[in-house]
């Protein structure tokens, strides 16, 4: 059986996306990466260049997941954000991610910043189509309201998963899933009562 480069490729990315969610970028370590992978370091700065780059692509892969799974629909906004809660949940290395990413790089440029900010702007544009900015408004006023309408949207469910212990402490409620539970219902109907007052 010969060499399997994409399998390879897909171990290294599954082995870097734990390392960078648990270490972040500076922590992360190429040996660790390469000893869960099964895989040298060779391979690794083959198939992705250097730690930053593969950091990046970790970043921008998890967050293009989300995006394909389920975008923010902005004809079924409450419905939609209930069903990112529950992804969210259920994949909270995107939140440690992009934790780290924010730790690290600081106010500075991100990798594939453009590119993500291009996926970005392709949203907002369907939540302006969508009648999520008056039409009264200019243009540049118009895209500024959906892009800070979609911000708060996934504000409202990153917050959750960012800071776990302050639901605990906050709702008083001993049990993580019946709080995670409260917290779904609130933002649900947070964005249903935002989405009809607009």
């Amino acid at each position: 059986m010969g060499y399997d480069a994409e399998a390879t490729r897909r171990r290294i990315f599954q082995a870097a996306t734990e390392e960078f969610a648990a270490h972040g970028l500076a922590g992360a370590r190429i040996e660790r990466i390469a000893a869960a992978a099964k895989a040298n370091k060779q391979a690794i700065y083959l198939y992705f260049g250097n730690k930053e780059k593969l950091f990046g692509a970790v970043v921008r892969a998890k967050v293009d997941e989300v995006c394909d799974v389920d975008a923010l629909d902005p004809n079924a906004a409450a419905e939609t954000v209930g069903r990112l809660f529950d992804w969210y949940q259920e994949h909270p290395e995107l939140i440690r991610l992009l934790l780290w990413e924010a730790l690290e790089n600081g106010p500075g440029p991100v990798q594939g910043e453009p590119e993500r900010r291009d996926a970005y702007r392709g949203h907002v544009r369907e939540w302006i189509e969508a009648g999520y900015a008056a039409d009264a408004l200019a243009d540049g006023a118009r895209v500024r309201a959906a892009q800070d309408w979609m911000f708060t949207l996934l504000g409202l469910i990153a917050w959750n998963f960012a800071v776990p212990q302050l639901c605990r402490l906050m709702l008083d409620e001993d049990d993580g899933k019946a709080a995670l539970a409260r917290r779904r219902a609130a933002v649900v109907e947070a964005v249903r009562a935002l989405s009809s007052a607009r």
